[in-house]
Parts: C-alpha cells; sequence; structure tokens
C-alpha cells in the first residue's frame, strides 16, 4: 500500500500520540523512527546542507513543523551565508495540504523551497500505516 508522504507522518504522529497516553513504550518508539525516516527522505543538499528536522514538540496531526537551514551561494558560486527556515504543513480541502515557510525569503530561495517541498512530501512512499 502507498500514501503520500505527508500523510504517512500525519498518522505516525496520531499513532504515537495515542502510544504515549497508554504508555505504549515500545510502539512509541517505532512510530517515532517512522516519522524520523520519512524526515529523512526529505530534501537534502542542494542548499538544504544540513537536513531537514521534525518538531515533535511543535507538531500534531493536523500540523506537521520540520526545521532546516538554507546554505546560500553568491553570484560566483561560492558560500555566503545560511537562513533558518521552519516549514509548517496544514490541512487543504482543495490541495490536500498546504505549505508555509518561515524566515528570510534571501535571494528569492522560497520559490525554491516550497516547489521542492511540495514534490517531497506528494511524493507516494510504501505505507503500512
Amino acid at each position: 500500500m502507498t500514501r503520500k508522504r505527508y500523510q504517512v507522518i500525519a498518522t505516525a504522529v496520531q499513532a504515537r500520540i495515542n502510544c504515549k497516553k497508554t504508555g505504549n513504550g515500545e510502539w512509541m518508539n517505532r512510530w517515532t523512527d517512522t516519522i524520523q525516516a520519512e524526515t529523512h527522505n526529505l530534501p537534502s543538499g542542494s542548499g538544504i546542507d544540513s537536513g531537514v528536522k521534525f518538531d515533535f514538540n511543535a507538531s500534531t496531526p493536523e500540523k506537521l513543523v520540520f526545521t532546516f537551514g538554507y546554505h546560500h551561494m553568491n553570484e560566483n558560486g561560492m558560500y555566503d551565508g545560511w537562513t533558518e527556515h521552519s516549514l509548517i504543513v496544514t490541512p487543504s480541502l482543495q490541495f490536500g495540504f498546504h505549505i508555509r515557510i518561515t524566515g528570510k525569503d534571501r535571494n528569492q530561495v522560497k520559490d525554491y523551497l516550497y516547489e521542492t517541498f511540495q514534490y517531497a512530501l506528494s511524493e507516494e512512499v510504501d505505507s503500512n500505516a
């Protein structure tokens, strides 16, 4: 069975919350591993050089929050600084999900980031959830 990556993560967040409430540590760890594995499969490289991290404290089944930095280059192709961002994913009745990216839009990088994360979160992945 396949589902979109954002659906797999949201399902795992809800299951993890349920396990935490009932004290089921073994399955809570399994759901945590699922979230981390799917987060690990989000974009890395091409400026997103320090990876993407899932924010367990800020996330709910209806709001997924990720953090990442973007490594900028100047016109000569030399690295010249970082910007820090949060990626916030919420439901959309029309499009399935909506993305908001916080942080400075240095060199209009957000257009690239929106496109990159939209594709990655929409990707069909194997799911047993």
